[in-house]
């Protein structure tokens, strides 16, 4: 009898050049036909999810029909704003910068996520700096507890156990910040008939890594079906910058340097692909264990941990709740 093929990373693997035809002929007919709207508007961030869909927004409609929104604040990573400047230089598309730090302090961001970071570390102030993390997903731990590390300006770090009440008052002060970057992404598409376009890739989508009409609202989002690593994939066949191509995942939401892994997979995103592949098509956990270099019992671990975070964000999912569905509205 033939062998059965050994489970492995190779099935994450695309054929780019296929798949950026394919998007790019939807992407076209999504905008001018489905939506009529005339381009796109995408927030650039540096990052490889929003570079890779700014370039395929430039194939789809060209450079002249789409809008790069630059939308820096005061915590936002150094790099953030010439990486993000890199990649519109690089594929010729009119930008605008959108400084949303007054924004937030009149919104009082700052000072409400401050409050509470007082009420586990009173001695917090100006001039200190901040993150979330939360335990890897392979450390066992039945029960994972969000931390607070904060570092005062002589670089001591302090790390300390969040009430519920101080990570969920910290988490809906930042995400001020998503929202009114949408919020600015809308009136420029609104002034110039375009749609928004979304930048989330499959981990995030799918686990819920992204703020409910923040981040997570737009007329379209192109590469919400891809797992990071096949994101990763088209920006090398795209020819992206190295500079962009190179760049580890960051949330660039806290003062401090915060990975992804750290605030919400627990995972980085090559093996956390493989688990989540492998969950999607009823690859047993052990076999996925092996294409993603951990234990057995690590991968039953993440395998619950992506069915918890499914449930937590079916809300942010959700679209709202009528007393009875109107025929006459498009759902």
């Amino acid at each position: 009898m033939p062998q059965e093929k050994q489970f492995s990373a190779a099935v994450l693997q695309l054929d780019a050049a296929k798949e950026t035809d394919r998007i790019v002929a939807a992407l076209r007919d999504q905008v001018r036909g489905t939506l009529r709207r005339k381009g796109l508007v995408i927030g650039l961030s540096g990052g490889i999810d929003s570079s890779v869909c700014c370039a395929l927004a430039v194939r789809a409609l060209g450079p002249n029909y789409v809008l790069g929104l630059f939308m820096p604040e005061s915590d936002s990573a150094s790099d953030t704003l010439g990486l993000s400047r890199l990649i519109a230089d690089h594929l010729g598309i009119e930008t605008v910068l959108e400084d949303i730090t007054p924004t937030l302090q009149a919104a009082g961001c700052y000072q409400r996520r401050d409050e509470f970071i007082r009420s586990v570390i009173p001695e917090y102030r100006t001039g200190y700096r901040s993150k979330i993390i939360f335990p890897s997903v392979l450390d066992g731990q039945g029960y994972r507890i969000f931390r607070l590390v904060v570092e005062a300006p002589d670089g001591t770090r302090t790390t300390t156990r969040l009430t519920l009440d101080a990570y969920l008052g910290i988490v809906a002060a930042t995400n001020f910040k998503q929202r009114i970057r949408k919020m600015m992404e809308y009136y420029h598409a609104d002034r110039l008939n375009y749609a928004v376009l979304g930048t989330p890739n499959r981990l995030e989508f799918d686990q819920g890594f992204f703020v409910k009409n923040g981040d997570g609202a737009a007329d379209v989002k192109p590469i919400a079906h891809l797992y990071k690593s096949q994101v990763y994939q088209l920006a090398e066949y795209l020819d992206l910058p190295a500079a962009i191509r190179t760049r580890p995942p960051t949330t660039d939401t806290y003062s401090l340097a915060q990975s992804q892994e750290e605030f919400y997979f627990s995972l980085p995103y090559r093996p956390m692909d493989i688990c989540l592949y492998a969950k999607n098509h009823d690859i047993p956990a052990a076999e996925a264990a092996a294409a993603a270099g951990i234990t057995p019992a690590q991968a039953e671990n993440v395998y619950r941990d992506i069915d918890a975070k499914r449930a937590a964000t079916a809300y942010g999912h959700r679209k709202p709740l009528l007393i009875e569905e109107i025929p006459q509205i498009p759902r």
